[in-house]
């Protein structure tokens, strides 16, 4: 079968041919972009493989370039680097690889194509395009791949058993494209990643959750965190989503399944945004139940704090997983604290103040927050459903009504504690602290508007109460 080379790929396969020619190194297109192109998908990474020194063909490459682009060197790893208009295109001479048992570095030799194409992680990226003069075009399949396509089938091209021994975060990336592309899994290297999920535990976090972080962000997350839980590599290194499956009954009385419920929480969410951390602020919402969850005689199965705890739970899960501490962190922890917050105020007789409240806690990211309550809706009764998101959206009027009134999102109290000390002629101490407090309160509570003036007044007054007294100007 001949690969279809479109008008905007002619110009870079004929110069890397004529200059894998003039080194007299056969060359190929492989993996991922071939696979893409056949699907239809659009690639912006380019691997070609060389019988050769892929750093070598790269720099010939750059050379015959105009203007001469940078090339990158990785010389550890043999490997060369370019970017030509929107592509980045990546060099490596051919090579086959062998793997100790307790580690996934693997020592490497030079190789034929064959032996590159052994050692590929599933047929679908076994995949080669010839760009030799003599067979230019021509797709080189041993495995089967073009087939698998076809039956959307991910299949490891050697023993599933000894692929993922060698390398086992390809466990990850098989239910990583499973998910990506919509593809069955072939039941025996399913079988197989869950008779070899403890192999992972010799990857690194790193190379883990990029993974995982790429399975969060395709269309239908559940299908991988699904298949993650199925073969038991969840349970590796993620056990705190694990314990929230199961469903216990008690005096005939039982609660719903927090995982799967997170799960439709997740694809719910992902059907309005791509937003990363968001998705995980679905992931952890209900990261808590388990431990919090208790039986009530009157009231059934309870969970209460389960949204402060999990804020707690935020920083350890992101520290183990090698996820971002700074900004990304601090907001998934918020969210997962708040996200109780919005469903109180659909009751009724809710004041002004508890909406200032939350405005004033969630800040710039209100919006988001309201997203993942409405995904947290997973009942399966549609007028319940209709009647929580008529109840949001009321929510969301209150919210746009007191904020266009009061600018409390991302509010700062107009008196400052340089203000206050220097009203009463004090050095920071705890009484400037409870005049601060008293006057958020009273803006948050509707006392006062949050105005300097207002504010100003209110300051003399909560500091008299306090025994301060004004200095003059």
């Amino acid at each position: 079968m001949v690969f279809d080379i479109q008008s905007h790929e002619r110009e870079i396969f004929m110069l890397i041919e004529q200059a894998a020619s003039s080194l007299e190194m056969p060359t190929y297109v492989v993996g991922g972009y071939v696979r893409d192109r056949l699907l239809g998908r659009t690639s912006k990474d380019m691997d070609i493989v060389c019988v050769g020194s892929g750093i070598k063909l790269a720099r010939e490459i750059a050379a015959r370039l105009r203007p001469i682009p940078r090339v990158v060197v990785y010389q550890r790893f043999g490997t060369a680097m370019l970017k030509h208009k929107d592509l980045e295109i990546e060099f490596v001479g051919a090579r086959k690889e062998s793997y100790r048992a307790d580690s996934r570095k693997p020592t490497v030799e030079n190789g034929t194509l064959e032996d590159d194409q052994n050692r590929r992680d599933f047929t679908i990226n076994a995949l080669a395009v010839s760009l030799n003069a003599d067979s230019f075009g021509e797709i080189i399949d041993p495995f089967g791949g073009l087939h698998h396509l076809e039956q959307k089938l991910i299949k490891t091209p050697l023993s599933p058993d000894r692929t993922f021994s060698d390398d086992p975060l390809r466990m990850m990336r098989g239910i990583r494209f499973s998910t990506q592309l919509n593809f069955k899994i072939e039941k025996e290297t399913l079988d197989s990643i869950a008779r070899n999920k403890n192999r992972l535990k010799i990857v690194s976090a790193e190379r883990i959750t990029i993974e995982l972080n790429k399975i969060l962000l395709s269309p239908k997350p559940s299908i991988g965190f699904k298949k993650l839980f199925d073969t038991g590599l969840l349970s590796v290194f993620f056990p705190e989503m694990v314990a929230l499956q199961g469903v216990e009954t008690r005096n005939g009385l039982s609660h719903k399944d927090n995982f799967y419920h997170t799960l439709e929480v997740v694809d719910n969410l992902s059907r309005k945004t791509d937003n990363l951390w968001l998705r995980w602020a679905a992931v952890l919402h209900d990261i808590a139940k388990p431990p919090t969850k208790r039986f009530d005689k009157k009231h059934g199965w309870t969970f209460h704090g389960h949204e402060a705890l999990g804020a707690t739970m935020v920083p350890r899960i992101f520290r183990r997983l090698r996820l971002p501490l700074d900004g990304q962190m601090k907001y998934v922890q918020k969210l997962v604290r708040l996200h109780l917050r919005p469903i109180s105020l659909t009751k009724d007789n809710i004041t002004d103040s508890a909406v200032r409240r939350l405005l004033f806690d969630a800040g710039e990211d209100i919006e988001d927050l309201m997203l993942l309550c409405e995904a947290d809706i997973t009942s399966k009764n549609p007028k319940k459903v209709r009647r929580y998101l008529e109840n949001y959206e009321m929510v969301r009027h209150q919210l746009r009504e007191l904020e266009n009134k009061d600018r409390i999102r991302n509010w700062q109290p107009p008196i400052t504690g340089e203000v206050i000390m220097n009203t009463f002629n004090l050095k920071p101490c705890r009484e400037v602290g409870l005049v601060k407090m008293a006057i958020r309160e009273a803006i948050l509570d509707g006392q006062i508007s949050n105005d300097y003036d207002q504010a100003f007044d209110f300051m003399l007054k909560k500091g008299a109460e306090l025994g301060l007294e004004a200095v003059e100007s």
